[in-house]
């Protein structure tokens, strides 16, 4: 039953077929409905359901259908799930694919999550497995935010599994911020990721904050004028918002203590992806809250969160750790969709979930999705968990031609059939 005013609408469903929307209300093939009218005002009821039944009929639906392929025009987001770290596949509007990140790291259980869908193979076998799932027989562009494992670990052997022919990252050719010396340059995951590039089998670039040209549709940009991809971070420097102008954040490194220069996740990289009225951000493990006693300048979400401004759906910033998603994040984005890459039982922090879900930071409704939930994160965080819209699986967001609207789906992540598991949606681009 559905009340507007003193006005009541009623259904009974005594159907099985799947959910269709119909101008009076919503329900599923063979139901029968009965309006009751009261004091006269059914007409105005009616008009106030439908509205709202356009925007929610499908919202929260259950399903066991295999996700379907990507059409052009349409702009698929898939949060995928490996259990080891992030990787993030894109297939934009005209078929130009980008993958953001390919992690291969984080803690084993019980602190950690378990590989998914198993540890028959290797993230990156999964990673490739899933792309070429979607419809990917190449990566356009690739994009490392930050040099952890996490974020890193896999893309090596991605680059030997799949042709990829841009790789951006924050420090390409030189590879000497904020040193040559720097610890995650000597690892092994990042040795083997700068021999592929020196292979030149794949075009290295350096990202460039301020830029709205490197990351571009390659096959009919001309199709769609209303899709763009803005450069907003890497290394402090943070594009204005006017033009291609930055802003540094850090300090000469010269005037600073070695103890306090930026860590490897400040110097992470994010993008503010726009299709139609739909926006999107991305921007790997930047901090926002400082350690006890350490500069000011260490906040790197707070001056970012004025350029990047309200969107629709935003991947949390380092997991929703605890130095994460500081109050001036979450009331500049306001997004309404925050996806969780969990990989350990610190993911969300209970004060960044608190923050989250507050109306007093941003009114209105949100869902946020996690790709996993440890059990041990359940415990100490108890019901306010329950909360949220899905926690386990891939998450995708398709965003409709021109990106008037959404919808999420979250996939299967116990095999690689990707059948789908839940939908929530259909939501109206603002």
């Amino acid at each position: 039953m559905i009340t507007a005013g003193s006005s009541r609408l009623e259904a009974w469903d005594s159907g099985t077929g799947p959910s269709l929307v119909f101008i009076h209300g919503v329900g599923t093939s063979g139901e029968m409905w009965r309006a009751a009218r009261e004091k006269g005002r059914m007409r105005q009821a009616l008009f106030s359901i439908a509205i709202a039944t356009v925007l929610v009929a499908t919202a929260n639906s259950q399903s066991s259908a295999a996700f379907s392929k990507w059409s052009p025009g349409t702009l698929d987001i898939h949060q995928i799930n490996t259990g080891r770290g992030n990787a993030a596949f894109l297939m934009l509007p005209d078929g130009t694919t980008l993958l953001i990140d390919a992690g291969d790291g984080g803690n084993p259980p019980p602190r950690g999550t378990a590989p998914k869908p198993d540890a028959s193979r290797t993230p990156a076998e999964w990673i490739v497995r899933y792309l070429r799932a979607a419809g990917a027989t190449q990566v356009d562009y690739a994009m490392l935010t930050h040099f952890h494992n996490d974020h890193m670990g896999a893309m090596p052997e991605v680059m030997k599994s799949i042709p990829v022919r841009t790789m951006l990252d924050r420090a390409w050719p030189d590879y000497d911020y904020p040193s040559r010396d720097h610890a995650e340059f000597k690892r092994s995951d990042f040795v083997a990721y700068r021999e592929l590039l020196r292979q030149k089998q794949t075009n290295g670039e350096r990202f460039v904050p301020g830029r709205a040209d490197q990351i571009v549709l390659r096959h009919v940009p001309a199709k769609y004028p209303e899709f763009r991809v803005q450069n907003v971070l890497a290394n402090g420097e943070v594009w204005t918002g006017t033009g291609a102008a930055t802003q540094r954040l850090f300090p000469d490194l010269e005037t600073v203590p070695q103890a306090d220069w930026p860590t490897e996740n400040m110097t992470s990289l994010g993008i503010r992806l726009s299709y139609g009225k739909f926006d999107y951000y991305s921007g790997g493990d930047i901090p926002g809250r400082p350690r006890p006693g350490y500069p000011q300048w260490h906040d790197v979400e707070t001056p970012v969160a004025k350029v990047v401004g309200q969107v629709e759906a935003a991947v949390l910033n380092h997991h929703g750790n605890r130095d994460s998603t500081n109050a001036s994040w979450v009331s500049a984005l306001r997004p309404r969709l925050w996806i969780i890459p969990v990989w350990s039982s610190d993911h969300p922090a209970h004060d960044v979930l608190d923050r989250m879900l507050s109306e007093r930071l941003y009114p209105g409704p949100r869902d946020v999705l996690a790709t996993n939930m440890i059990e041990a994160n359940r415990i100490v965080i108890g019901p306010m968990l329950d909360r949220l819209a899905s926690a386990q699986g891939h998450i995708v967001i398709r965003v409709s031609a021109g990106g008037a609207s959404y919808q999420v789906f979250i996939l299967d992540d116990t095999a690689d059939t990707y059948r789908v598991i839940k939908t929530i949606g259909p939501f109206v681009s603002e």
